[in-house]
């Protein structure tokens, strides 16, 4: 290769990396396998080897990947927060431990250790009790997420008494159990969201949440796996790790000490088949030397320590053939490609389907028909087609073409700007959304009318009983039809309509989860409610007053001025209040702790340390002042945080309005 091919296969392969690098680390939605990634990394790491004038400061090969939010405080590591080199065969691993007997000898023992797919974490204590903890970011410097941190159980808040330092750091990794990531993201799918292709991605979009109440709904566990203290308390790795758990931190009990490579490599043998029988995610092994008297003689290149690997397990790919590509159309419109295959065994299953995702991964894959393809299961719960096998491809074969019209109702389908799905947008005449919505307003999360199931509602609609939401409660009038129906006995009807009148009751919140509109899911309803009060109120709501609301961004609120500008779904609402079901949130009595805030008004905006956005509304609102949805000439005060939106601010300083801390909030009460 001549210079000027290094040179622009280096800028090429540079920009490529940093991007999966934004895709990973910021949005959590990467779009090639680990393995994928790693060999353009090795690529650039030879080009750069052979071509060292052409090394940039700025490569990806000379930081560590990862990158800062703008929505969270930036901290600067203590000690950086390094990545580790790794390797996906055992001649590599041979290699690493060639290297550092010459450095150091024989005489050393290996730390192998599960290699966790989640999130780099560094927790700083003082005096037993946590005080900080910082995401990888980019290895300097990373996002402070204390308070959301202080809601995962695992996390010791304060130690109890023990043999610990007044000062230290320790590292470990943040992730999700395969149950929990399941059960979220079928929630996720259920409120029109789309799903996360895997628990690391999850964690990851957990931990950035601005809520640290909603962080608390979502279960995330953690392992801790390395100390840092200005005094080195311990001589190796693993005495560390037998102390830190006697301290109370969560510490994995897989590891094990290692008296050669031998042995590593016989534990990387055994866990190769045993992680697929784990609750959460591992990708591969670790493996530290665990004198740290060598660790330090061995030391550390630009972004690695040279005392440590990590050995990457390939995902599991199976080579099958397409037989065909079939559409899915949920309750919200939005049309789910699904890849038909020859069914095959893969990672401890036999697959039959794997999701395509969009049209774009249609085109990305250049799919065509009866194509021999790849199908890995990985970290994905979903099986997931990763390549085409193109010297399988039979001649003449057509292009997958993404479809243009509903597969069910023949509506042309939409596609809205900045998404990626197709959506059909007949929902008021497209069978799957219309029983979609009414087994997701019956369900047990929103209404919960017993004797209402799936089956049942599909039998119903199927014998023309029920079209709408509304026409649930109209059945009562229909109970010597439904009697002439096959399985549907006196007691099962009394038992479903006791349940319907029962629904009745049930909060605003619920109702409005209900109607299932799009990213309206159980916690925006119930944000929605609180704020606005009555359905009037939300219907007459406009851009500004809703995308005032906290955690209420611009997509929702342009979703829901969409479906309160169809009137038709005002016409159901209307039917729905006549039915006598519930539309004006319940007021809470509120005891006033004081009267010091009456006549004043508030609008808290940013993040705090010692409370949350909600913590601080309800002092507010005890103390009798009034919280209002956007800033105006009527606004006494903005309570201001940190990472506070700029456009709030320049607003509020034309207006000259107050901006306080909340320490000077308390101050005032």
């Amino acid at each position: 290769m001549t210079f000027e091919e290094a040179k622009k296969r280096i800028a090429s392969l540079s920009a490529e990396i940093n991007q999966h690098n934004y895709n990973y680390y910021v949005l959590a939605m990467p779009t090639v396998t680990d393995f994928e990634f790693d060999k353009k990394l090795e690529e650039l790491i030879a080009l750069e080897a052979q071509f060292p004038e052409l090394i940039d400061p700025y490569s990806p090969t000379q930081n560590v990947a990862g990158f800062i939010t703008k929505e969270f405080k930036t901290v600067r590591h203590r000690w950086p927060m390094l990545s580790l080199g790794n390797t996906y065969n055992e001649q590599e691993l041979l290699d690493f431990d060639e290297r550092i007997k010459k450095a150091i000898g024989d005489n050393f023992e290996y730390v192998c250790e599960l290699k966790f797919d989640g999130l780099s974490m560094s927790l700083t204590y003082k005096d037993g009790k946590l005080e900080q903890a910082v995401t990888r970011g980019d290895g300097t410097q990373g996002d402070e997420v204390t308070t959301n941190v202080k809601t995962i159980r695992s996390i010791p808040k304060k130690l109890s008494e023990g043999n610990y330092p007044d000062d230290f750091e320790i590292r470990g990794e943040v992730f999700m159990h395969l149950k929990a990531f399941e059960r979220l993201n079928d929630e996720r799918i259920e409120n029109g969201e789309p799903p996360y292709a895997n628990p690391r991605n999850f964690a990851s979009g957990t931990i950035k949440l601005q809520d640290s109440a909603e962080v608390a709904k979502r279960p995330l566990d953690s392992f801790m796996y390395f100390l840092y203290a200005e005094k080195q308390l311990f001589k190796t790795h693993w005495e560390s790790l037998q102390a830190v758990k006697s301290w109370g931190f969560p510490v994995n009990d897989e590891s094990r000490l290692c008296g050669n490579i031998t042995e590593v490599l016989q534990f990387i043998s055994e866990w190769e088949n045993k992680r697929f029988h784990l609750s959460y995610d591992i990708d591969g092994i670790v493996i530290k030397v665990n004198n740290y008297s060598q660790q330090q003689e061995l030391g550390f290149t630009a972004k690695s320590p040279r005392w440590a690997i990590a050995y990457k397990y390939k995902a599991e790919r199976v080579e099958t053939e397409l037989l065909s590509v079939s559409y899915q159309v949920g309750r919200t419109g939005a049309v789910t490609p699904v890849a038909n295959l020859k069914p095959i065994f893969l990672a401890g299953t036999t697959v039959k389907r794997a999701t395509l995702h969009n049209a774009n991964e249609i085109v990305r894959l250049d799919l065509h028909e009866g194509d021999s393809v790849y199908v890995e299961k990985g970290g994905e719960i979903i099986p997931k087609i990763i390549s085409v096998n193109l010297e399988k491809r039979k001649p003449g074969a057509k292009p997958i073409q993404y479809i243009t019209n509903c597969p069910v109702c023949g509506t042309v389908l939409e596609r809205k700007e900045g998404e990626a799905a197709f959506y059909c947008p007949n929902d008021e005449g497209c069978a799957p959304q219309i029983v979609g919505k009414m087994q997701h307003f019956t369900g047990r999360k929103v209404m919960d009318i017993d004797g209402l199931g799936d089956e049942t509602i599909e039998t119903l609609y199927e014998k023309g009983f029920i079209s709408h939401i509304s026409d649930i409660y109209d059945l009562h009038n229909k109970a010597d039809q439904l009697k002439t129906m096959e399985r549907f006995g006196e007691k099962s009807i009394n038992n479903m309509l006791d349940g319907i009148e029962k629904s009745k009751q049930m909060p605003f919140d619920r109702v409005l989860f209900g109607l299932g509109i799009r990213y309206v899911g159980a916690t925006v309803a119930k944000k929605l409610t609180a704020h606005f009060k009555t359905i009037d109120n939300l219907m007459a709501a406009s851009f500004d007053e809703l995308n005032g609301v906290e955690e209420i961004g611009e997509r929702i609120a342009h979703s829901i001025i969409e479906y309160f500008a169809n009137e038709k779904h005002r016409e159901e609402i209307e039917k729905l209040k006549a039915h006598g079901l519930q539309f004006i949130a319940e007021e809470k009595e509120v005891i006033l702790a004081s009267e010091k805030l009456v006549g004043k008004t508030f609008i808290i905006s940013g993040t705090f340390e010692k409370y949350s956005r909600d913590e601080l509304k309800d002092i507010i609102e005890q103390n009798g002042g009034k919280i209002l949805s956007s800033i105006s000439a009527k606004l006494n005060y903005l309570v201001a945080g940190d990472n506070m939106g700029p456009s709030k601010l320049e607003k509020a300083t034309k207006l000259n309005i107050p901006i306080i801390s909340d320490e000077e909030l308390m101050g005032m009460i």
